[in-house]
């Protein structure tokens, strides 16, 4: 039986593969994977502020403040010193809590609620001040996937003292560097 096509199936199936292979390992090369942030982009959240997560087994999605809204597991940047409300209104119906970890994965200063499977609970909301030792927050059963990263800043208080130490500081050298130079009226 004579053949119409001079390419055999084996080296058509040949050829296909090592294009495809060539397609995959081009795709995984790519340093753009269209994720510009890889899940690490930084939201400041204002001083008592309500900042609201749905609580879904897959991870924490950002209800309130709109600048969190539909993201996954938002890192969340605290003012220290500062008060802030966190939790979650509404669920996937599975057993969710939510708690404030350090970097040893321990809950710091009680910031935990119980377990519920309550699709609306009302009870699962925490009154925070923020601290240095604030590094997560976290549904403790479903650790891996619900952990969003806290990062705590120094507040504007000490900012404005150092501007406030800044203008006593300059106030006060120029007193002393007036009595010290004078103007000329003493010599």
């Amino acid at each position: 039986m004579a053949r119409d096509n001079p390419i055999s199936r084996r080296t058509a199936l040949k050829v296909t593969g090592a294009a495809a292979a060539t397609a995959l390992v081009a795709g995984c090369s790519d340093d753009d994977n269209g994720d510009d942030d890889n899940g690490e982009e930084e939201y400041e959240m204002e001083p008592g502020e309500e900042i609201i997560f749905y609580g879904d087994q897959n991870g924490w999605e950002g209800k309130e403040p709109s600048d969190i809204e539909d993201v996954q597991n938002p890192t969340l940047v605290l003012e220290e010193g500062e008060e802030y409300t966190i939790g979650w209104d509404e669920g996937d119906g599975v057993e969710h809590n939510i708690e404030i970890w350090n970097d040893d994965d321990e809950v710091v200063d009680g910031y935990e609620t119980e377990l519920t499977d309550d699709d609306e609970p009302d009870d699962q909301m925490l009154e925070i001040t923020a601290t240095e030792e604030m590094a997560a927050y976290v549904c403790q059963p479903h650790d891996t996937a619900m952990y969003g990263e806290i990062r705590v800043e120094e507040g504007d208080g000490e900012e404005n003292g150092d501007e406030e130490n800044g203008e006593e500081n300059g106030e006060e050298n120029g007193e002393e560097n007036g009595e010290e130079n004078g103007n000329g009226d003493d010599e």
